[in-house]
């Protein structure tokens, strides 16, 4: 696995739209439907406007109108400025993804936020295992040296769980891997989404195109940010 993303909502639509429309008081014109329930509460399992469900939460695309659709696309295309109704626009994902991945990721230190599981605090609670680890595009040599250093890991792992001697500890953080996947719960807006994905959609690191991709089947997203 490189990278997984679960967990997809938007929020904000409404409170987007109607400050979109301040500048020129024009309120009367927006033609949005942002009632909370689902489009097709009667049938809910084959709902097609539902754009993320997993079977326990789920998330409807808001009903835009043409009228505010034709707004914030315009607005989008006119530069930060103009389009800063996009910074209301919340999305927030869990993603899985290896540390290499990680580091690229903490340069948008501005505009998200993470929740991420703890390699300090929780590094021994679970074996680790290859599948801990994105090795998708390892040669066999390198796989087997992955497995003997996950091997090692498990080691110092049952060492520590025995004393709580901070070596072995120690041993664990130093000699992990930056393959090893951690996951967090991001938030970001959908002007933070549109700098990622310019920046990122040709990046040589593949999780960065799983991501562009994702961003992309976001509500509305291509058709305010993306279309000409």
């Amino acid at each position: 696995m490189s990278i997984k993303i679960e967990n997809i909502e938007t929020y904000g639509w409404e409170a987007a739209v109607r400050g979109m429309r301040n500048p020129k008081n024009s309120w009367d014109m927006s033609d949005s439907d942002f009632s909370d329930n689902c489009h097709n509460e009667a049938l809910q399992d084959e709902c097609t406007e539902c754009f993320y469900f997993d079977g326990f939460s789920r998330m409807c695309k808001p009903r835009l109108g043409e009228n505010d659709l034709k707004l914030m696309h315009t607005l989008a295309k006119a530069g930060s400025d103009h389009g800063k109704f996009l910074r209301m626009i919340t999305v927030t994902m869990d993603i899985t993804a290896p540390l290499y991945w990680w580091k690229e990721f903490d340069t948008y230190k501005v505009g998200t936020v993470a929740n991420s599981c703890s390699t300090m605090h929780k590094i021994h609670a679970k074996e680790f295992t290859l599948d801990d680890f994105s090795h998708e595009h390892l040669t066999i040599e390198c796989r087997d040296l992955l497995e003997k250093i996950i091997v090692c890991l498990n080691a110092k792992r049952d060492l520590y769980n025995l004393g709580k001697e901070k070596h072995d500890w120690w041993q664990m953080i130093q000699l992990l891997p930056t393959s090893f996947n951690q996951r967090r719960t991001v938030q970001m807006n959908y002007a933070i989404a549109l700098n990622m994905y310019h920046a990122r959609k040709h990046h040589k690191l593949d999780e960065w195109h799983v991501l562009c991709d994702e961003i992309k089947k976001l509500p509305y997203f291509e058709k305010i940010c993306l279309e000409d």
